[in-house]
């Protein structure tokens, strides 16, 4: 709940000076049986109703960490809408993904790629204009889409975010994410960041090399999920590589640089 990541910056984070935490989507999404952790990424509205809160609860949520040193960084999702059985949000919205409608948005069939699947992550224009996993794939070249996703984006600066991991990233267009990123707010100086501080921007692209896109293709925009590191390092502690590999671990084995990456184990 947003109310107990509050307490959490206030009692255990805040004294130790300044720190980030990443919290899971805050926008409604489907409702799905049995409550798994990925209806959060099956986008229903840009409402922030979820069952870790509402609106004002996140708002105060992001101020009470802000107050004690701790900086949020919101996972989105604006590469695709909800999967058909996707019918009912978490903020009581409906919506149709079988005929591409979710009117608390609103979104028509008119915002979406045609259907079609992803088979082959050799074919970039595949990846980027298909449908991963039935998710129902939006088209950031519509300028009505570029308005809606900068909307929810700095709604959130608002609100008193720090920046954003944006999910899916590899399955949109570096040149649409570039001009929705450029409409994007200076973060709200009302909660401490300094004046002209941009939003910290890491994208989700999964490049293991050997596939049509690459990572360098989004390094231009910001910053990287680079997952060989974690790949990489596991291997060596499993004990499938030397440990005297590491002697020009980082750039050297094809990471992106350290300013350009977020690493994680």
């Amino acid at each position: 709940k947003w109310d107990d990541i509050a307490a959490e910056c206030e009692n255990f984070l805040g004294p130790q000076g300044y720190a980030g935490l990443q919290v899971s989507p805050v926008n409604e999404n489907a409702v799905k049986s049995g409550r798994p952790w990925w209806e959060r990424y099956q986008p229903i509205s840009y409402k922030l109703t979820t069952r870790s809160g509402n609106e004002e609860q996140f708002a105060s949520m992001v101020r009470r960490c802000n107050n004690a040193g701790v900086r949020t960084y919101v996972d989105v999702i604006f590469n695709h809408m909800a999967a058909d059985g996707g019918t009912y949000g978490t903020g009581g919205s409906t919506a149709s993904p079988s005929s591409k409608s979710y009117p608390a948005v609103p979104y028509s069939s008119l915002d979406f790629n045609p259907t079609c699947a992803i088979t082959n992550y050799n074919d970039a224009n595949q990846v980027r204009n298909c449908e991963l996993v039935g998710l129902r794939d939006l088209n950031q070249g519509n300028s009505y889409v570029q308005e809606k996703v900068s909307d929810f984006l700095n709604h959130l600066i608002d609100l008193g975010v720090a920046g954003f991991r944006v999910d899916a990233a590899k399955h949109m267009w570096p040149a649409d994410l570039g001009v929705i990123y450029g409409r994007l707010k200076n973060l709200n100086t009302d909660h401490g960041f300094a004046s002209g501080s941009r939003p910290y921007i890491v994208q989700e692209v999964i490049d293991m090399g050997g596939e049509a896109i690459s990572k360098t293709e989004y390094t231009g925009l910001g910053a990287i999920t680079e997952f060989r590191h974690s790949d990489s390092i596991g291997k060596i502690f499993r004990g499938k590589d030397k440990l005297t590999y590491m002697s020009n671990w980082g750039t050297g084995w094809g990471f992106a640089a350290s300013d350009r990456s977020l690493v994680f184990v």
